[in-house]
């Protein structure tokens, strides 16, 4: 584990997490747990040209969970002094002492412990003054005023950069913590005609400085788009085939771990009860979780248990090969943790031979819907139940034909994922889920 403990600042806090858990057992939990992070950022925001805002943040912070047998408390504090941390560690004990008894409580199962800590390569801080943030963000809104004399407005260009170092130990021996970065640049336009006017945006987000596409060209994309949506129609209502651009087409995939997460099963407020080893999608997709890829925006070498991020193929062939679970849930389901406390790390959507180009993706498509916003948050993770607000552009005959606004989409998320026909080649990696876009058979279109 020492690779992963030269970063700066990760000393420091193994050292207030070693001294919980000394006081923890000193008090009498029979086990103990502790994820002690500091954090610190600037952000700056550059609208028509002028500086709007400056932000600079440092947080920091402790959570301290205790176990009393089978009782469990938890307390937490900004404050990581000694004093304050005793009496952290003290309010979580006397938390447990009078909470009931929960036969799943407990630390995850030793033997699941990560023991090897690989370096992902997540650690690249910024030397970003607040000059060189300003600079970056006016010329990104710049390149992106300058793309049409019909883009009148802005909601700003923007510059991130964020460093986190968070260091988790338990009472089993587990002592580990990780440094990562997150930088971003993004721009927000308003395109008018007439009376008409249209939003939209775009972002370039990563690890590293060095990885962000030129802040140039992020503006152009985000006047193209804000441009592209002048003369937006309605549409009557009807069934059609439904795409989703790769950013949109994340959500869906997203409302998909939600409903195999373990809690979500044990509770029984899923969509996809009990569906493992069912077929959940066509017999081409697949979707694997990659942990370990080096500067991954999901990477993590151990989750928020300290268990050990492993690689894993979640759907084989369309096939749901098991659940998201952490210790808890997955003691509640009579299995074991997949690693996934705090969620997924790196799902790939592929279809390996079969993902189409973007012109054999709309030929494929032929008359539909593209859908590039989504509105609203319509979707039941019970019933599977979809209905959100959408705008994008109509195509047919496999051209894209003049955009659209103002419309429903609705269906049924079982029924929508069994109804995938195509993926595209056009792979977003800027998140925890990658995918292309996402072509449906049919979908109702609710309209004028």
């Amino acid at each position: 584990m020492q690779q992963a403990s030269e970063s700066k600042g990760i000393p420091e806090l193994e050292d207030v997490v070693s001294f919980v858990l000394e006081e923890a057992l000193r008090q009498g939990a029979s086990q103990c747990e502790a994820d002690a992070n500091v954090s610190q950022g600037l952000g700056v925001t550059v609208r028509l040209g002028e500086v709007d805002t400056i932000e600079y943040q440092r947080d920091r912070g402790l959570g301290v969970t205790v176990y009393f047998g089978k009782r469990k408390g938890a307390a937490s504090t900004a404050d990581l002094s000694r004093q304050a941390v005793r009496d952290t560690v003290e309010k979580a004990c006397a938390i447990a002492r009078y909470t009931a008894e929960d036969p799943y409580a407990g630390l995850i199962e030793p033997e699941a412990l990560a023991r090897d800590i690989p370096d992902l390569d997540l650690d690249h801080p910024w030397a970003l003054t607040p000059e060189a943030a300003i600079e970056i963000a006016r010329q990104c809104e710049a390149a992106g005023l300058g793309v049409d004399a019909r883009i009148t407005n802005s909601e700003g260009g923007t510059v991130n950069s964020q460093r986190h170092t968070g260091v988790y130990g338990n009472s089993l021996g587990f002592l580990a913590g990780v440094s990562s970065t997150s930088h971003s640049v993004s721009c927000s336009l308003i395109a008018q005609q007439g009376d008409e006017m249209q939003r939209d945006y775009w972002y370039t987000t990563s690890r590293d400085p060095a990885d962000l596409e030129a802040a140039d060209a992020i503006g152009r994309i985000a006047g193209q788009r804000a441009v592209a949506r002048l003369g937006s129609r309605k549409l009557t209502t009807r069934k059609a085939p439904i795409a989703f651009t790769p950013d949109m087409a994340r959500g869906l995939f997203r409302s998909f771990t939600g409903a195999i997460r373990g809690a979500a099963q044990y509770r029984k407020a899923s969509f996809l009860l009990d569906a493992a080893g069912t077929q959940v999608f066509p017999a081409f997709l697949q979707i694997y979780e990659r942990p370990h890829i080096p500067k991954g925006l999901a990477s993590n070498p151990f989750d928020d248990e300290g268990a050990a991020t492993k690689d894993r193929d979640l759907v084989r062939d369309g096939v749901l090969d098991g659940y998201v679970l952490g210790s808890y849930s997955a003691r509640r389901l009579g299995l074991k943790s997949t690693g996934n406390a705090g969620g997924v790390h790196n799902l790939i959507i592929a279809t390996p031979g079969k993902a189409l180009d973007s012109q054999s993706f709309l030929t494929r498509m032929h008359t539909g819907l593209l859908v590039t916003e989504l509105m609203g948050q319509g979707v039941n993770g019970v019933t599977g139940d979809y209905s959100r607000g959408a705008s994008g552009f109509w195509v047919e005959n496999g051209v894209v034909t003049y955009p659209v606004q103002e419309i429903t989409i609705a269906g049924n998320l079982k029924q929508m994922f069994r109804d995938i026909v195509a993926v595209g080649s056009d792979v977003d990696v800027r998140g925890a889920i990658r995918t292309g876009s996402v072509l449906i058979g049919e979908m109702t279109i609710a309209g004028e």
